[in-house]
């Protein structure tokens, strides 16, 4: 029998909660600051070539939710007053106050930024790619944070063969699981990187700032968004999803979709950036 490997951690990291009101709150943890190899090696099982070159980036500290945004964290700034346009506060396919949102746009998920950020005082984004690789990586370099490869009993992601796109439900060693056809609360599985992050493989894929480039050739080196303000540009999305197969939950994965599109599959987190600890 082949043997196979998953680094389960159950992590904590020092973090604060912003108040949303209603008993609801948004726990953001500490990345802090280092410099990694962003992308995929050339010999990485089911690599493309949007993943590299791999370079070198520094990243400063900044702080990141722990989960991806939740329908109850939706509907309490959904509440919030407009900066630029009004946001559906029910809008997901999946119900439950735990379940992440989705159908989310990235117009909508930069409204949802925008009035954390008028609300709170501080300044609330989207993740850029860089951040978002490096605080999924977590220090590794491994395909996936858990390691070699992955299981559906500590990510949601389609496990079984998908015969019409011809994708499998395992990926290298290790074996075929579940298919939920559906999203999973935040914390499912009771697991997180070494940052104490949860859920940055599969459940629902997580826009990212930046505009869409076929590869990295010229991007920045500084974990900045690569060319953010282009509004009509395609965007990048990561981690993968629920419906999607373990090959598209890598660490280094990139996806791409339109600004306006809404899909069961995505959603997001956000990060904070902030001179000090709240």
């Amino acid at each position: 029998m082949t043997q196979f490997a998953i680094h389960r951690q159950t992590k904590t990291n020092r973090c604060f909660f912003e108040d949303l009101g209603k008993d609801i709150c948004l726990e953001m943890a500490l990345i802090s600051s280092g410099t990694f190899l962003m992308g995929s090696p050339k010999d990485e099982l089911e690599r493309r070539d949007t993943e590299g070159p791999q370079h070198l980036v520094t990243v400063p500290t900044f702080f990141m939710g722990r989960y991806p945004i939740t329908q109850a964290q939706w509907r309490a700034v959904a509440a919030m007053s407009k900066v630029e346009h009004d946001l559906e506060p029910d809008l997901s396919r999946f119900k439950g106050d735990m379940r992440p949102v989705e159908q989310v746009s990235w117009e909508d998920a930069m409204e949802f930024c925008a009035r954390l950020s008028a609300r709170t005082k501080r300044s609330y984004s989207l993740p850029s790619e860089a951040e978002w690789e490096y605080a999924c990586r977590a220090g590794t370099t491994t395909p996936f944070h858990f390691g070699e490869t992955i299981t559906t009993d500590v990510a949601n992601y389609r496990g079984t063969d998908d015969k019409d796109l011809n994708r499998s439900g395992s990926y290298g060693d290790g074996p075929k699981g579940e298919y939920r056809k559906e999203t999973t609360p935040v914390d499912y599985f009771g697991v997180a990187n070494a940052f104490g992050l949860c859920d940055m493989h599969g459940n629902v894929w997580e826009w990212c700032l930046d505009s869409w480039h076929g590869n990295y050739e010229g991007a920045p080196t500084d974990g900045s968004a690569w060319d953010a303000d282009r509004v009509r540009d395609t965007r990048v999305l990561r981690g993968g999803s629920w419906n999607f197969n373990p090959r598209y939950c890598r660490s280094a994965y990139r996806g791409i979709t339109l600004p306006a599109n809404r899909d069961v599959n995505v959603g997001f987190r956000v990060v904070c950036h902030v001179r000090g600890t709240p």
